[in-house]
């Protein structure tokens, strides 16, 4: 989506699940207005939040004019569920190889042919997002295929997210990059204080996790791994707000927060 929208509304890392929440990006031309709905990848859930994550999924199949199944070339998983909830739709369906600057053309050809083969979808697209290859082609097929409708967002509307949304997300990415296994799966960042002060934005985070264990690992010897957490967000932060920023991070424990209804339902998940 990133590449689609030409900003940087969704977190990119090398894990996955990253995606948590459902984003809108918004592309507004003279005469057309494209609403791309950025969703979790589809798993079988284990816990609460991960039945939010596909209850955001399931909607967005149910809403969609147009749906973009984005792979990657040497993506390897269970299709079984994804190709349920593809099957069941009746809108036109795209599927996306992305990252065939990895691969080569023999590869891509076989993918091809197994998308082809296991799904028939309207069309195919090899396609290397961080290049920029094949998007246009994305795009004129969305152009092609989308219905005539009055646009549902002013054209100087780029997301339906805040500020606070996106800071947070740029701290949940760090973690992601920062550390292995488990933690950055079970850690959440809220945004508990925003404040502009002239050239100066004050922002204060919690990064909340499920165990003792787990914010020794976060905080690190001597604070050492929360302060780069905090350098490296603060960083990309004040590229996102063009101003200065103090950033301030705190670690919070409450115990299996993903299970947690009420927890879940605070921190802005959908059930």
């Amino acid at each position: 989506m990133n590449a689609l929208v030409g900003e940087k509304m969704s977190i990119v890392t090398s894990k996955a699940q990253t995606t948590r929440h459902r984003i809108l990006g918004i592309v507004n031309e003279p005469d057309v207005q494209i609403i791309f709905s950025d969703t979790p990848g589809v798993i079988k859930p284990h816990y609460g939040l991960q039945e939010s994550m596909m209850s955001v999924v399931n909607g967005s199949v149910v809403d969609a004019d147009l749906i973009l199944f984005v792979t990657d070339i040497n993506e390897r998983y269970d299709e079984n569920d994804v190709l349920e909830r593809l099957q069941k739709t009746k809108s036109p369906v795209a599927v996306i190889i992305n990252k065939i600057d990895k691969s080569d053309e023999e590869k891509v050809t076989a993918k091809i042919e197994h998308w082809k083969e296991l799904l028939n979808p309207e069309a195919i697209f090899a396609v290397s997002a961080l290049h920029d290859h094949n998007i246009p082609a994305v795009l004129q097929f969305i152009h092609d295929k989308l219905p005539e409708h009055p646009p549902y967002y002013d054209k100087d509307t780029l997301t339906d997210r805040t500020e606070r949304f996106f800071v947070s997300e740029i701290i949940r990415e760090k973690i992601f990059k920062l550390y292995d296994k488990e933690i950055p799966y079970s850690t959440e960042v809220l945004i508990t204080a925003f404040k502009e002060e002239g050239k100066l934005t004050r922002i204060s985070a919690e990064v909340v996790v499920e165990r003792d264990s787990q914010k020794n690992i976060i905080i690190g010897k001597g604070g050492e791994m929360i302060k780069k957490v905090g350098t490296y967000a603060r960083q990309d932060i004040e590229v996102f707000l063009s101003k200065k920023v103090f950033l301030e991070i705190f670690v919070k424990v409450i115990a299996d927060w993903r299970n947690r209804k009420n927890y879940l339902k605070s921190f802005g998940y959908e059930n």
